[in-house]
């Protein structure tokens, strides 16, 4: 490339480690304070002077923050101590480029050593003048794209709003002859799963042929729990017990209230309770999506304690409205209708949202190849 040169990264910019903020010393101001993911509060100091490049050092290792006013590292981060003459938001796209947290090590909490970084080598432009350019170039681009992101995140969240207004609805426009019942009085199983060996962890209660679902997995699921990450053997089943296909499964514990159906026969724990419908009463993906629609009424039951819970007297006199069985069945059909095309939905913003996380990898690779610079290039990412 012409007119660029290979250096190392120390020469181009160095890179030092932010300060400890003493906590007797700790006060909101008018100046940002940054650790590894942001900028977190404000503080009445500032140690560097704008602008600058910040990157994580430990926890959210390589990400990488542009600072255009006067701040206060914490020494969570890095900032550039010295652009050596190089322009700081030129600095800033670089060290994006560099993808950092690769040379990210410790064999405790990994942190971003900087004497490493610095030795890594790097070509920028010799000319201020081109490394100007590559900026207006880059940030009219990155613009676009981060409306775009914006945009895309906006009709995913929208999507998702659809369903859950719609659901929601189903219960709170409910008939007048609707009956309240209980979730033990549709259910000819209900209670909670069972794990009684300890620890629950013992490697010899696993690597069977029965499937076992923890909260985790249910988190995960979209209605139906399809998947699971571990298994009981004999020893696992005989401590434990087999609920049948079909079973809704509901979080106790960790993922509070999260819910699916098993599509299999499984294992559960007792942090999720577990319940088989009366089918003359109920139908099992009915209540399914009601608990979801009570998602919020049974968080705020939950009990503070090492670890926030809810348990089966959370739903000992709970009631919840249920239609005669067909139109719960009606009311299903519609339902999955919608999550289907909400899911599709979400499928096409998701693969949106890479894409456009791509072009910006792609904007950023030609940058620092010199490509951005050449007219033709130039043109075409216009």
């Amino acid at each position: 490339m012409k007119g660029w040169t290979k250096r190392k990264l120390g020469a181009v910019c160095t890179l030092q480690r932010g300060f400890d903020l003493p906590k007797k010393s700790r006060k909101q101001g008018c100046y940002p304070l940054f650790s590894s993911s942001g900028c977190i509060d404000t503080h009445s100091e500032a140690k560097v002077k704008s602008p600058n490049v910040v990157t994580g050092r430990s926890g959210s290792i390589g990400s990488v923050f542009f600072v255009d006013e006067d701040f206060w590292p914490l020494n969570t981060t890095l900032y550039v101590k010295d652009f050596h003459g190089n322009n700081p938001r030129f600095i800033f796209y670089l060290l994006k480029n560099l993808n950092l947290n690769r040379f990210a090590s410790g064999s405790g909490v990994p942190t971003l050593n900087r004497n490493i970084v610095h030795k890594e080598l790097v070509k920028v432009p010799c000319s201020l003048s081109e490394q100007k350019q590559i900026v207006a170039i880059l940030d009219e681009a990155f613009e676009g794209i981060d409306r775009a992101i914006a945009n895309t995140e906006k009709n995913l969240a929208n999507a998702r709003e659809l369903f859950e207004s719609y659901l929601n609805a189903i219960f709170t426009q409910k008939g007048d002859d609707w009956i309240e019942k209980t979730l033990k009085e549709v259910s000819t199983q209900f209670g909670r799963g069972k794990s009684k060996h300890r620890p629950r962890n013992d490697k010899k209660l696993y690597g069977g042929q029965y499937p076992f679902i923890q909260t985790g997995d249910i988190r995960k699921s979209n209605h139906i729990i399809s998947e699971y990450s571990q298994t009981y053997n004999e020893v696992g089943l005989a401590q434990s017990k087999l609920w049948p296909k079909g079973t809704v499964c509901i979080t106790i514990a960790a993922n509070i209230a999260e819910t699916g159906v098993l599509d299999f026969n499984a294992c559960v724990p007792d942090s999720i309770i577990c319940l088989v419908v009366d089918d003359c009463q109920a139908n099992n993906m009915f209540v399914e999506y009601m608990l979801q629609a009570f998602k919020v009424v049974l968080q705020k039951k939950r009990k503070g304690s090492a670890q926030d819970n809810i348990n089966m007297g959370t739903f000992k006199n709970q009631l919840f409205p249920f239609p005669d069985i067909e139109l719960q069945k009606s009311l299903v059909s519609r339902l999955d209708a919608l999550s289907e095309a909400t899911q599709r939905l979400e499928s096409i913003y998701q693969r949106k949202l890479e894409a456009l996380q791509e072009l910006k990898q792609s904007i950023l690779h030609k940058a620092f190849t010199g490509e951005l610079t050449n007219p033709q290039i130039k043109e075409d990412v216009a």
